[in-house]
């Protein structure tokens, strides 16, 4: 995108990527919809639950751009602030999330730039995702532009407790007191046995599923291979 805008500093530059940010986020959108109905036709399961999507408002970007030391300019929010545009994926369970992961990296023209894997590398404050920072190309009239999009991927549990964090992070400004960040952490524990004890329950709901169909057609293999009544009464 760097070298697609060249002049960065006036209005119409700021328009236009913002423009590009949002064409991104339909691009992935449209994608994971079309993965998502794939999965139900093939599997008749949707790992989708919902897809939430937004656009950084200018003034999260130029706090964020602050906050790391960077002079405010739209060169250096392109450069450095990788979750502008931001898609998440909410799952019921944590085997979709690394299936998701594995489909959309699969996708020819998505560059995977970057993933953190916040599941099995948790934050110090318990916060659990996994984030895929993807380049996704963007076809204008007249170039194409590659356009930075991060999702993140999480269980409807995970994103209950992000959810509460955010609000205690804003709320404090990054400066809780130290009972609530215990109390909070202490939530992240509960959140991670909940999504394994569903995902277990899950698991063997499906496996009792299976079992039942094997035998359902094990009886139907049975029954059709047995003579029927005007058949045994040819034979007499």
């Amino acid at each position: 995108m760097e070298n697609a805008i060249k002049n960065y500093e006036d209005v119409d530059s700021w328009k236009t990527i913002m423009f590009l940010y949002s064409a991104a986020i339909k691009e992935v959108g449209t994608k994971l919809d079309i993965l998502n109905d794939e999965f139900q036709h093939v599997h008749q399961y949707n790992p989708i639950e919902h897809i939430k999507t937004r656009v950084k408002s200018p003034e999260s970007i130029v706090k964020k751009l602050r906050r790391n030391g960077y002079e405010i300019s739209i060169e250096n929010m392109v450069k450095y602030v990788n979750d502008i545009a931001g898609v998440r994926l909410i799952c019921s369970f944590t085997s979709d999330i690394y299936r998701l992961a594995e489909m959309i990296g699969n996708q020819s023209d998505l560059k995977v730039l970057s993933i953190k894997d916040y599941i099995k590398n948790p934050k110090e404050s318990g916060y659990k995702s996994y984030h895929m920072l993807v380049s996704v190309p963007i076809f204008l009239s007249d170039s194409v532009v590659d356009t930075k999009v991060e999702i993140q991927i999480r269980t409807i549990a995970m994103d209950f407790w992000a959810s509460l964090e955010h609000k205690i992070y804003y709320k404090f400004e990054g400066n809780a007191p130290e009972y609530i960040s215990r109390d909070l952490r202490e939530c992240a524990e509960m959140v991670s046995t909940l999504d394994e004890k569903m995902l277990s329950l899950n698991e063997a709901i499906q496996e009792y599923i299976e079992k039942q169909e094997e035998l359902k057609a094990s009886t139907n293999r049975k029954e059709i291979g047995k003579p029927n009544q005007q058949e045994l009464q040819g034979l007499s």
